[in-house]
């Protein structure tokens, strides 16, 4: 049986699409028949055929109006936004650790571009009375590793706290605000960790991730979300499909975080 979501032709912007988690959304939306545009520093690797590819760094402003305004001119709005960008660049050693600008650094990374630009992109939604808004925010925002994601799982219950607000705000005005909290990943990156835990203990890749795993609490499903797992379920919160659902946000872990 088909399961068509209805995106055909819709216009879509994805943050973070060059790699990881993005890259399986941005492929799963034209897939779908979505327009799709998106942004990373470099734009030089590998891209996939009919997506607009915008060279500009979110982590400032300048780089978000960039984006918008690039998205603006070529298609006159949006129908959906899709932020994934993200990540953690702050060593370990707990709060103490943390310096001012490692903190701001978290910030302009997992929360300020998604600020920006939905900013820059929300009015032309509001003005046509439809849209979708999807932040991807973290299992970390309820279960901070402190001694290495203190400021990473703030910024991310930062964003999640956005959404909620942005969703009570807008949602009355035709414009649905969700967000998506993934648990582990095996995205590029994750491999790349678990390959080098496991050469530091002396194992193999499996017992690499066990050890990843383990450190987060366990993954009672037993292994890590696929990135296309995180994108299909993306794909069709951003779609038709999904109108009734807003304000909410979805996790996706594995059972890492238990439910009552």
């Amino acid at each position: 049986m088909s399961f068509d979501l209805q995106l055909d032709g819709l216009r879509a912007v994805v943050t973070g699409g060059t790699q990881g988690l993005g890259a399986a959304v941005v492929q799963t939306l034209v897939d779908a028949g979505a327009r799709v545009a998106t942004s990373a520093r470099d734009v030089s690797a590998p891209q996939v055929d009919g997506v607009t590819y915008i060279g500009a760094d979110l982590t400032t402003a300048q780089g978000v109006a960039r984006l918008a305004r690039a998205v603006l001119d070529s298609w006159g709005g949006v129908d959906i936004v899709i932020n994934v960008l993200g990540g953690s660049s702050t060593p370990g050693g707990g709060f103490a650790a943390i310096s001012d600008e490692q903190w701001l650094a978290e910030l302009n990374v997992n929360l300020m571009p998604a600020v920006r630009l939905d900013r820059a992109l929300l009015p032309a939604m509001l003005a046509q009375g439809a849209g979708v808004i999807i932040h991807v925010s973290s299992i970390q925002r309820m279960l901070p590793l402190p001694e290495s994601t203190t400021a990473y799982a703030a910024a991310k219950a930062a964003l999640t706290t956005y959404s909620k607000a942005l969703a009570r705000e807008v949602t009355p005005k035709g414009v649905r605000v969700l967000s998506v909290a993934p648990g582990w990943i095996e995205t590029e990156a994750s491999v790349r960790l678990a390959e080098r835990l496991a050469e530091q203990a002396g194992t193999d890749y499996e017992g690499g991730k066990r050890i990843v795993m383990e450190s987060i609490g366990g993954i009672p499903l037993g292994r890590p979300a696929k990135p296309q797992e995180v994108a299909d379920l993306i794909a069709f919160l951003a779609s038709p499909r999904a109108a009734s659902i807003t304000g909410s946000e979805h996790r996706i872990d594995g059972g890492t975080i238990a439910t009552l």
